[in-house]
């Protein structure tokens, strides 16, 4: 979760991307952050539940595209070294 309205949390996600990035897979999508999304959470009920159309619900179905592409890359990837 970032809190992509302060200067702060930019610079900090910039800098995990700068030195991370290629050391291990740092995902494109960031979850904006919400106190409602964490209250939601605690409650055990779902985002997509309470607020399917609101911006955390966006990040995670973004988050689960990116996650997706990866694991039908990888297994692409697998398929190919089998050959």
């Amino acid at each position: 979760m970032v809190d992509s309205r302060t200067n702060f949390a930019k610079e900090i996600s910039a800098l995990l991307r700068e030195t991370y990035g290629s050391k291990i897979k740092v995902f494109g999508t960031e979850i904006p952050h919400s106190v409602r999304a964490k209250e939601i959470s605690a409650e055990g009920k779902s985002i997509f539940a309470h607020d399917p159309g609101g911006k955390v619900a966006e990040g995670y179905k973004n988050l689960t595209k990116e996650v997706l592409k990866l694991e039908k890359q990888r297994e692409k990837n697998r398929a190919g070294l089998g050959r």
